[in-house]
């Protein structure tokens, strides 16, 4: 079996806040994306949720995160796709990629979480009909491609000027930092044959194998076989990876009862989709370091993402990322992407 090696270190967080003060969350997950950058961290994420006390707008907060941020790669992963227009959020992810400086990674979905509730407060019409699924995804990327609207005499007037109409502004280097978040062979099938980087995280389907491991290394090797050589495309894997070297006695008792919640998923397939789980990573760096170097999806790729568990409070995450970068990512042969990290990990 070979050793993980990894070059490319991120986090994923959920950007957690309460109902009655929004802003402190918010304003807490940027700090996170700031302590991460200051670690050392490639990559900062957030997740994109809907009706839950979490960010609604990916693109929004990565904006603001771009302003609080110079270096560190801005992702989210994953933006459902089913409530979205494919013209105008293609014109916000430009947007904000200008304002970052061209750092942001966009993970897609498919699928409509609380569809039931939603769908007809997104969409006008009976949406039930409507293309939600990989064709959606489609038109946002020939969207961020910048292709002139009309023919070649068609001109739009604004104050000042005269020009042919695209999606502005016309940032056509985003198109090449599109990700899908892939759980199925057909789905990471979709992502190589478009040119995406993949995104697989704990959660897979179970196609001809009630074992994770076996399900996540087949979408790994059908995404590989189908891509086209040459493609300059990535693969990411996710893990909840939660070390308490440097946690109180009440954090380790936490992190315990947090995974010990989340391990009879693990056990079988669940629900009519054949849903597999992958256990969460939780002990002493040395634990941890014990299981993932026994991983063997994690022996495939070169890029790792930290998931960090929903509900935790910002020192618990900085915690968290604090004892990955000291003690368990250089194990793996992950350097920090800056000398000052390196500082601040000595202090």
């Amino acid at each position: 079996m070979s050793t993980p090696t990894i070059t490319s270190l991120a986090f994923l967080t959920p950007g957690n806040f309460a109902d009655d003060d929004p802003y402190t969350g918010l304003e807490e997950t940027l700090q996170l994306f700031e302590y991460g950058e200051r670690l050392g961290f490639d990559g900062a994420w957030i997740r994109q949720r809907h009706l839950e006390h979490g960010v609604g707008s990916a693109a929004v907060f990565l904006a603001a995160a771009g302003q609080r941020t110079e270096r560190i790669e801005l992702g989210t992963a994953v933006i459902p796709i089913g409530y979205e227009n494919p013209f105008r959020l293609a014109e916000d992810l430009a947007l904000a990629d200008v304002l970052s400086r061209g750092r942001l990674q966009v993970g897609f979905s498919t699928g409509m979480p609380h569809a039931d509730l939603l769908g007809d407060l997104v969409h006008d019409g009976d949406w039930r009909g409507f293309d939600l699924s990989y064709g959606r995804i489609a038109r946002v990327l020939d969207n961020l491609r910048g292709d002139y609207l009309g023919g070649p005499a068609t001109v739009i007037h604004s104050p000042g000027n005269v020009q042919r109409p695209r999606l502005q502004p016309h940032n056509p280097g985003l198109v090449q930092r599109i990700w899908y978040g892939g759980g199925s062979l057909r789905s990471a099938r979709w992502a190589a044959e478009h040119g995406l980087s993949l995104l697989s995280g704990n959660i897979v389907t179970g196609e001809g194998t009630d074992d994770f491991t076996t399900a996540q290394l087949k979408l790994l090797a059908e995404y590989r076989r189908t891509i086209s050589p040459g493609t300059a495309a990535r693969v990411a894997l996710g893990r909840v990876v939660v070390p308490f070297d440097s946690a109180d006695a009440a954090g380790r008792a936490r992190y315990r009862a947090y995974a010990a919640g989340r391990h009879e998923r693990t056990l079988a397939p669940q629900g009519p989709k054949r849903t597999l789980f992958a256990p969460d990573v939780v002990g002493t760096a040395e634990q941890i370091l014990e299981q993932l170097t026994a991983d063997p999806v994690l022996a495939q790729v070169s890029e790792l993402r930290l998931e960090l568990p929903y509900e935790f409070h910002r020192e618990e995450y900085e915690q968290i990322l604090h004892d990955v970068q000291r003690l368990i990512a250089p194990e793996l042969g992950w350097r920090p992407a800056s000398v000052a990290a390196q500082e601040t990990a000595v202090r």
